[in-house]
């Protein structure tokens, strides 16, 4: 019988199978493997079968995961914890949330004297790490919660887990033990290079990795305390001590601690107040070095903990706020092959669809067809698919322990999708054998953009007639149209004279904007900007070998010989603009007064749409009113950020720019900051 996580059960037979689902794919996960169900599937699953429970209590399984630490399918170990160490509920909603409060506070008689405590949820295994006189002897998984097992081989490969305290203290420290972005790529090159297949995702890595004790390489993971007690009877903590300071003693000896995340440990005085953490540090998630999972919220008084107790499960005094999954498994239903503007061949996966960080997805990036041999993916595949913020979706990796045996290849196209006409397959990114000039249009409607020449009375059926009627063949003739050319793609006077005047406006923009047009590969309107910031005018470019182009910022050695080969393809079409008369200088920074202005030596952020004097004004008019008003505009906040602009609807950055205490004003208040330079 096939269950789904969606489904509500709706018989005995499907709740049994249900239990089967569930413990499988817990074990699969304890064990290393690959689950078959991502964790907001496992999540809904184990919530329909406490539901059936709950209207069917004479029913209930003995081998039910309900009630159960990590479902009762962790592997138990045989080493005894000296407490229990349990898991935490799961709260998904404000709603439940509040009412957990509510639970506490009618355990408690009152709200919780010492306020709640916040910190991150980090997505990793818990393990406990035993001190003996300051030095690290023994390190052991969660288990039932009971007995755990003795992983203490990979002892001095865990970063924030030192192996000798700056105390001579006997203490067993609690945390969570993951590998950080930069240390799961560089795990997955090590594995590649020993012929091991790649980790799907950086817990499925962590647990593996905790468990391996027979390879022939060392992984390093990090760690991070979120709690300490005693062992061998040496008491710990000590009476009264809060969580606070539980962790400040911790990290004293040097262990780190999750007071020591990017997000912190705050203290809260009510739930309102949690709330508003647990949504900051969900709007920094996106922007960490790690994966969470949730936010986890704590009664810090001691006092208050002991009061509330604990079940067989989990602690009554803390509770998991779970945020939206930012991946999910899901089936590979196709490929579609599309060409870009630059002829490159992008291909875009075709997915079942599925919810992931609160929208839902059909569609993911495939990179280039090197990357979809390079893992092997076949159409019928259960895939993991990820996405942050606004990121679009990509797929991390097939799930090849899932596979039926129905799968199939995944056929690459012989010819361009588009044209009909060859292929060039010399790179990792295929390309269309015509370049851009497969994609005209597209690459003169890109060329005429606002952010580029801004020629916005330059639609796609104009665009359209004068490719068709061959008055148009690279972004050069649009400069040596003539009116009654332009008359004759628009269908009016009126409207070829709008044109001839914005075409002649277009003349006179910066360097960079002109650069930016000719539409080089790997180039887009941040980098156009930094090389003719760079070279200053187009005949420097030009002259700039690939040794040259990698001291512009961004550009390494693999894109620089890519861009120098660019530019020199395109040194016929750069010569016809400048006959045209288009510009082909950048103005100084001296030139424009930079270094001065309200605005000197701050990174501005904008978010939100843009209301009262600004209401005009879209993304690319507040960047260039940022830099004329002497600061640098930059699309994501971090902690050199000086400055953020919140307008209506803004959302994460705002967030998060209150999280790190950055200055946040409305338009209105920033019209007013630059209003010298509004003009």
């Amino acid at each position: 019988m096939t269950i789904t996580a969606d489904a509500p059960l709706t018989g005995h037979d499907e709740y049994l199978a249900a239990i089967a689902t569930a413990r499988g794919a817990s074990a699969a996960y304890y064990s290393g493997e690959q689950s078959p169900l991502d964790d907001a599937s496992y999540d809904r699953l184990l919530r329909s079968i406490a539901d059936y429970e709950q209207a069917h209590p004479q029913d209930t399984a003995p081998d039910s995961p309900t009630g159960k630490v990590a479902g009762g399918a962790a592997p138990a170990g045989d080493i005894a914890h000296t407490t229990r160490m349990l898991s935490l509920d799961n709260a998904f909603t404000p709603e439940e949330l509040v009412e957990w409060g509510a639970s506490l506070e009618r355990r408690l008689g009152q709200p919780p004297v010492g306020w709640y405590a916040v910190e991150a949820k980090l997505d990793g295994a818990a393990v406990a790490a035993r001190y003996r006189d300051g030095r690290l002897v023994q390190l052991i998984t969660r288990g039932d919660s009971r007995y755990g097992e003795d992983v203490s081989h990979v002892i001095g490969t865990i970063t924030g887990l030192p192996e000798q305290l700056a105390d001579n203290a006997t203490v067993e420290v609690r945390g969570e033990v993951l590998l950080t972005a930069e240390q799961f790529e560089a795990a997955n090159v090590i594995r590649v290079e020993h012929g091991d297949k790649e980790f799907s995702n950086p817990r499925n890595g962590t647990s593996g990795t905790l468990r391996a004790k027979d390879r022939a390489y060392r992984l390093p993971m990090t760690f991070w305390a979120y709690g300490a007690v005693e062992l061998d009877g040496e008491s710990f903590p000590p009476t009264g001590a809060s969580h606070t300071e539980v962790l400040k003693q911790v990290a004293a000896w040097g262990v780190q601690t999750t007071a020591q995340t990017p997000m912190g440990l705050r203290l809260c005085a009510t739930l309102g107040e949690v709330q508003q953490q647990v949504d900051q540090i969900a709007a920094m998630r996106d922007a960490l070095p790690f994966g969470i999972d949730g936010v986890v919220v704590k009664a810090n008084d001691a006092g208050d903990q002991a009061a509330a107790g604990a079940g067989s499960r989990f602690p009554h005094w803390a509770i998991a706020f779970k945020l939206p999954a930012v991946e999910r498994q899901t089936k590979l239903l196709g490929v579609e092959w599309n060409v870009g503007r630059t002829g490159v061949l992008a291909p875009r996966a075709v997915l079942e669809p599925v919810e992931v960080d609160g929208s839902v997805v059909t569609y993911a990036t495939l990179h280039n067809p090197a990357d979809i041999l390079r893992r092997e993916l076949r159409l019928g595949d259960t895939v993991i698919v990820y996405k942050a913020g606004d990121i679009i979706p990509r797929i991390e990796a097939p799930l090849v322990e899932l596979r039926t045996g129905d799968e199939q290849a995944i056929a690459f196209p012989e010819a361009c999708p588009n044209c009909g006409g060859e292929i060039d397959k010399s790179q990792e990114r295929w390309r269309c054998a015509q370049g851009a000039a497969c994609r005209l249009p597209a690459a003169i409607l890109y060329a005429a953009g606002r952010d580029q020449l801004d020629i916005d009375g330059l639609g796609p059926e104009y665009v359209s007639a004068l490719v068709s009627s061959g008055d148009v063949a690279d972004v050069a003739d649009l400069f040596t149209l003539d009116h009654a050319q332009l008359a004759a793609a628009s269908g009016s006077t009126k409207r070829a004279d709008r044109l001839s005047e914005q075409i002649e406006q277009a003349k006179r923009q910066p360097l960079h904007r002109v650069f930016c047009a000719l539409g080089v590969l790997g180039t887009g309107r941040t980098m156009s900007r930094r090389i003719a910031a760079h070279f200053g005018t187009m005949d420097a470019i030009r002259a700039a070998d690939a040794a040259a182009l990698t001291q512009v910022d961004g550009i390494g050695p693999e894109k620089a010989p890519i861009i120098a080969s660019q530019v020199a393809e395109l040194g016929p079409v750069i010569d016809k603009l400048t006959a045209a008369g288009v510009n082909m200088s950048e103005p100084r920074e001296s030139d424009e007064g930079a270094g001065a202005g309200p605005l000197a030596g701050k990174t501005v952020v904008v978010t939100g749409g843009m209301t009262g004097a600004l209401e005009a004004f879209k993304r690319h008019d507040m960047e260039e009113l940022i830099r004329r008003a002497g600061g640098e505009p930059s699309g994501s906040v971090s902690k050199k950020t000086s400055l953020v602009v919140a307008g209506e609807k803004a959302g994460s950055k705002k967030a998060k720019a209150e999280s790190l205490g950055i200055e946040v004003l409305t338009p209105e208040v920033f019209a007013e900051l630059v209003a010298d330079y509004l003009g």
